[in-house]
C-alpha cells in the first residue's frame, strides 16, 4: 500500500534520527520553532507534491544534460537545487494558516532507482512538515523502491502488504492512492479500485496514482499507462469519481472529459526545460469542489498563482 508518514513528536524525532546514524538532522531551534506553532490543521486541505527526485547529495542540482529530443535548447535550461527546492516547498506548507491535514508526494520521490542515500534524505527532509503535524502520504513512482523505503521506516512495517492501495477519507471527499509503478495498474487492483468506489458513493473520490493516463499532451512526448483506457473507462462510469491525478511528466496540466478530472502535477524540483513550472499545489476541497492553486518554488514565475477548480458535486 502507499506509505503513510504520520505526525511526530520532537522526541520521537531524536529516536527516529539516531536509527538513522543521526542523518535526519535539523537544527534544534528549528524543532522548537515548529512545536511552539498552536496552527490548526484543515482535514480539507491537502498539499500535493510529485517528482522531487531527491539525491542522496543534498548539494546536487538538475537538469545537468538534456533527454533526447527535447524542443529546450541547453542554454535555456536552469539549474535547480532538489533539496532546496523542496525545503521551500516544505517551509511553504508549515507557513499556511491553516496547515493541510495531510501531504501527498505523488510518485519519483528518488532521483534514480530509489537507492538507500536518496531515501535517508528524503526523510530528513520529510521531518520538518512531520513534526507540524502533517500526515505524509507517498504513492511509488517508477523511480522509487518501495522495500528499500520500507527498511528506512521499521515502525511502518506492521502496516497491511498486498496491494499497493489505500484510501484516505476526508470529511468532504474521499482521496484512493493507487500504485502504477510498472506503468500498469492491472486486473486485481482495477477491481479493488471498482470495489472501493461502489461502496463509497456517498462522496465524490479523487484518484492518484503517478503515472499519467495517456499518452501527454504536452511539451515532452511520454506514454501512459498501459491499461489507462480501462482505468478511465471505469472512472467514467462513476459519477462520484471526479478526478484523476498524477505526476511524472512534470507538467502542470488540466483536462476534463465528462464529469472527469484529469491533472497533471508539476515536478516540485526536477527541471525539464525553460517555462515549466517547478512547484506544488494547494488543494482545498469544499462541498461542491477541490480548488487547486499552483504554489511555484520561483514565486514570480508567470504560472505562480493559477487556480483550477474541479467541480465534485453537480448542483
Amino acid at each position: 500500500m502507499p506509505i503513510t508518514l504520520p505526525p511526530i513528536t520532537r522526541r520521537q524525532f531524536v529516536k527516529h534520527s539516531l536509527a538513522l546514524g543521526g542523518t535526519a538532522f535539523i537544527a534544534p531551534n528549528a524543532l522548537a520553532s515548529v512545536e511552539a506553532e498552536t496552527i490548526p490543521l484543515d482535514p480539507n486541505r491537502v498539499a500535493l507534491f510529485s517528482d522531487t527526485h531527491i539525491s542522496a547529495n543534498p548539494k546536487q542540482s538538475y537538469p545537468g544534460t538534456k533527454w533526447p529530443g527535447s524542443p529546450v535548447a541547453e542554454s535555456d535550461h536552469e539549474w535547480v537545487n532538489m533539496a532546496d527546492a523542496f525545503t521551500q516547498a516544505a517551509n511553504s506548507v508549515i507557513a499556511l494558516n491553516p496547515r493541510p491535514a495531510h501531504l501527498i508526494i505523488n510518485g519519483d520521490c528518488a532521483l534514480s532507482n530509489g537507492k538507500e542515500g536518496e531515501y535517508k534524505e528524503l526523510v530528513r527532509l520529510l521531518e520538518p512538515l512531520r513534526l507540524a503535524g502533517i500526515t505524509i502520504h507517498v504513492t511509488i513512482g517508477n523511480h522509487d523502491n518501495r522495500e528499500r523505503l520500507w527498511e528506512l521506516l521499521p515502525f511502518l512495517k506492521k502496516q497491511q502488504m498486498g496491494i499497493h492501495a489505500d484510501v484516505i477519507e476526508l470529511p468532504h471527499a474521499n482521496i484512493i492512492l493507487l500504485d502504477s509503478k510498472t506503468r500498469s495498474l492491472g486486473g486485481k487492483q482495477l477491481t479493488w479500485l471498482s470495489n472501493q468506489l461502489d461502496q463509497r458513493a456517498d462522496k465524490p473520490a479523487l484518484i492518484f496514482s503517478h503515472y499519467n493516463p495517456y499518452a501527454n499532451r504536452g511539451v515532452r512526448p511520454i506514454p501512459g499507462l498501459r491499461d489507462g483506457k480501462a482505468l478511465l473507462n471505469l472512472l467514467s462510469k462513476r459519477k462520484h469519481a471526479r478526478a484523476y491525478i498524477y505526476g511524472h511528466t512534470h507538467e502542470w496540466q488540466h483536462d476534463q472529459q465528462d464529469h472527469l478530472h484529469i491533472v497533471n502535477l508539476p515536478a516540485v524540483a526536477y527541471y525539464f526545460g525553460k517555462g515549466h513550472a517547478n512547484a506544488w499545489v494547494d488543494m482545498k476541497l469544499t462541498e461542491t469542489s477541490a480548488d487547486l492553486e499552483l504554489q511555484c518554488i520561483n514565486a514570480k514565475h508567470k504560472q505562480h498563482g493559477d487556480r483550477r477548480q474541479l467541480i465534485l458535486k453537480d448542483i
